[in-house]
């Protein structure tokens, strides 16, 4: 399906829609597909009041579940020092997790790196988002997670429509595609509960115990 080009929040940056949510990195075989995930630190308060009972800044988390062509998979994520993954036989992190931006206030946020010298080793993986602290308010943080392909435009996914029921929220899927490259998939899927959750969703049979960062 044609991505719709109508919206750009920025020059040359296209955005995955509901009418057009998936787009294929065609030929990107070499060098690093860097996923940005940025969103905005809670307005400063004002009044001693409202600094005493204000609840805690917004602690969103950038992961991902993945699963190679091997059958090997888990998840990279902060919590658990999980922070990077590899297939059997490969040295180097194929994809790896740089840092936890605990407020939203970092300017480069945080950022999943894929080495796609080895896309071909990968089957799938679903990029997610979690609140790890704070009151869910996806309204407020106003994420937005931006693919930088090698070559081509940044592609950017909205997470629009929030649930702020919800803990976790499936952003896009990256898999598998003819000619051992890969494609993306918008998905923007609220979910209530957590990685488990996720998990159950999209089918990884991975088991799960409680984590830490």
């Amino acid at each position: 399906m044609a991505i719709d080009y109508t919206k750009r929040p920025r020059e040359g940056h296209v955005v995955l829609t509901k009418a057009a949510p998936s787009v294929s990195l065609h030929k990107q075989t070499s060098g690093l597909l860097r996923v940005n995930l940025n969103w905005k630190s809670r307005p400063a308060r004002t009044g001693l009041l409202r600094q005493l009972f204000a609840p805690p800044d917004i602690d969103l988390d950038l992961g991902c579940l993945y699963e190679f062509t091997d059958g090997s998979k888990g998840v990279v994520q902060a919590l658990g020092n999980s922070f990077s993954a590899s297939p059997a036989g490969v040295r180097e992190a194929v994809i790896r997790l740089d840092g936890d931006d605990r407020s939203g206030s970092n300017q480069n946020g945080e950022n999943l790196f894929v080495d796609l010298a080895h896309a071909a080793k990968i089957r799938r993986m679903i990029v997610f988002s979690f609140i790890y602290e704070g009151v869910p308010n996806w309204a407020a943080a106003d994420a937005v997670v931006t693919l930088h392909p090698v070559s081509g435009p940044c592609i950017e996914v909205r997470l629009d429509e929030p649930d702020d029921r919800a803990m976790i929220c499936a952003i896009a899927m990256i898999e598998h595609a003819p000619g051992g490259t890969l494609s993306v998939r918008r998905e923007v899927r609220y979910l209530h509960g957590g990685q488990r959750k996720l998990d159950e969703t999209y089918g990884w049979g991975l088991s799960w115990t409680a984590g830490r960062k």
